[in-house]
C-alpha cells in the first residue's frame, strides 16, 4: 500500500510540474505577443554599417537620385540582414557602388593647403593671391 501512495504522490508532483511548465510557457508567449515587433527600415539597418563619410555620400545620393537610392538601400539592407555583407562601408566604397550602377553622385569637394602652419582652402588661397597681384 505504501508503494501506491508514494506512486500517487510522485504522479501528483509530476503533474504539478507539467502544469507549471505549461503555464510559464503560455506566459512567455503572451509577453512576446504583447511586445510589438520593432521592424527597422532598410535605411536604419544600413546607417550603422556606414564608415567614414558614408552617411554624407548616402545623403547626397538620396537628394540627387531618391528613387534609385531607395532601391540600393533596400538591397544593401537585405545583404546586411542575411549576413552576406558584414563589413563597414565607407564613403569611397559607397560612392564607387553608386557610380558602378550608373549614378554619378556629385560631392562637394574642398582642397586644403598648408600656409604658415595653418590649413587654408585652395579657393581662399587663390583669392588672396589674386587680390595681392591686383594691387601692383
Amino acid at each position: 500500500m505504501s508503494d501506491d501512495s508514494e506512486l500517487e504522490r510522485l504522479k501528483a508532483r509530476r503533474l504539478a510540474e507539467m502544469q507549471k511548465n505549461i503555464s510559464s510557457r503560455q506566459n512567455s508567449e503572451k509577453q512576446t505577443e504583447a511586445k510589438p515587433k520593432v521592424t527597422k527600415t532598410p535605411r536604419e539597418i544600413l546607417v550603422p554599417t556606414l564608415g567614414y563619410r558614408g552617411l554624407e555620400v548616402l545623403q547626397n545620393a538620396e537628394s540627387q537620385f531618391p528613387n534609385e537610392t531607395k532601391t540600393v538601400i533596400e538591397k544593401l539592407a537585405e545583404l546586411i540582414q542575411t549576413g552576406e555583407l558584414n563589413e563597414t562601408i565607407d564613403g569611397g566604397k559607397l560612392l564607387l557602388l553608386f557610380r558602378s550602377i550608373g549614378l554619378n553622385i556629385r560631392m562637394q569637394t574642398k582642397i586644403n593647403i598648408e600656409q604658415d602652419g595653418k590649413f587654408v582652402s585652395l579657393s581662399d588661397k587663390l583669392s588672396q593671391h589674386t587680390s595681392d597681384n591686383g594691387d601692383d
